[in-house]
C-alpha cells in the first residue's frame, strides 16, 4: 500500500514524503504538484495540507472544528474564504468579497495561500485519491489527542514531531535525498500528511467536521486525519 503526503514549500513547490506500507520510502520535490504526484507513480492516496474544498457562503465548518480541536495551536488554522474569493485579482478585492460573503476579512497570510491554493484545488477537482489535511490536527491524533505545547519551527516542536513520526513507524532518515533542502518543518508536515494519507487509505482516518460538509458541487469539505 503506497501513499503520499505533500506539503507546500515556498518557492520549490511541494514537498512529498512517500509511505509504503506506512514506512518511510522516499522523498520528492517539485514546482508543480500534479508532476510531483505523476513521478509518485501508482500511489492509492495522496493527502495534501492545503485547503482544497469551498463553500459558497460562510466559514468552512473543518476550518472552525479544527480550531476549537487545536486550543492553542488554533492560529495554525486559516479560517478559508468562500469560493468567490478566491477569484478575485488582488487581496483587497477578495478581502471585500469575503467580508459580504462571510461576515468577515479574509486574512493576507491566508491570500498569500492564493496560487498554492487554486492549484491544489484543481488537482483535487482532477484527481479522487487527494484528500485535504491539517499537520497539527494530525499531529494532535498523533499525541493521542492534545494538541502539541511547542511549536513547529521551534527546535523542540521539531524534536517532538519527528518522535511522534517514529513512534507510530515513520521514520524519516538523516539524508532525505531531493528534501533535504526544504525547511524541516515543511519535511514533517508532508510526513505527517503522508501519515494521515495511510490512515485513509486503510479506513481509519478520523474527519473534521464529522457531519459531512457539501460544496455546490456535492463534495465533502473536510480535513481528514
Amino acid at each position: 500500500m503506497d501513499v503520499l503526503g505533500v506539503d507546500a514549500c515556498g518557492k520549490r513547490g511541494w514537498v512529498g514524503i512517500r509511505l509504503a506500507d506506512g514506512a518511510y520510502a522516499g522523498s520528492l520535490v517539485d514546482v508543480r504538484l500534479d508532476a510531483l504526484i505523476g513521478r509518485a507513480g501508482g500511489v492509492q492516496v495522496v493527502a495534501v495540507d492545503m485547503p482544497l474544498g469551498l463553500v459558497d457562503r460562510g466559514w468552512r465548518a473543518a476550518d472552525l472544528a479544527a480550531r476549537a480541536l487545536l486550543g492553542e495551536r488554533r492560529s495554525s488554522v486559516f479560517l478559508v474564504a468562500p469560493r468567490a474569493a478566491w477569484q478575485e485579482a488582488d487581496y483587497r478585492a477578495a478581502a471585500d468579497r469575503c467580508q459580504e460573503l462571510a461576515g468577515g476579512r479574509l486574512s493576507r497570510q491566508a491570500w498569500a495561500l492564493a496560487p498554492k491554493l487554486l492549484e491544489a484545488r484543481a488537482c483535487w477537482l482532477a484527481d479522487g485519491r487527494i484528500h485535504e489535511v491539517h499537520p497539527e490536527v494530525s499531529f494532535r491524533e498523533l499525541a493521542g489527542g492534545a494538541p502539541l505545547a511547542h511549536a513547529k519551527k521551534t527546535w523542540r516542536g521539531q524534536n517532538l514531531r519527528r518522535s511522534l513520526l517514529a513512534g507510530a513507524g515513520l521514520v524519516l532518515p538523516d539524508e532525505l535525498g531531493e528534501a533535504d533542502r526544504v525547511p524541516a518543518d515543511d519535511v514533517l508536515d508532508a510526513a505527517v500528511a503522508a501519515w494521515s494519507a495511510h490512515r485513509i487509505a486503510l479506513g481509519t482516518a478520523g474527519r473534521v467536521p464529522e457531519a459531512a460538509e457539501l460544496d455546490a458541487g456535492g463534495r465533502a469539505v473536510e480535513i481528514r486525519y
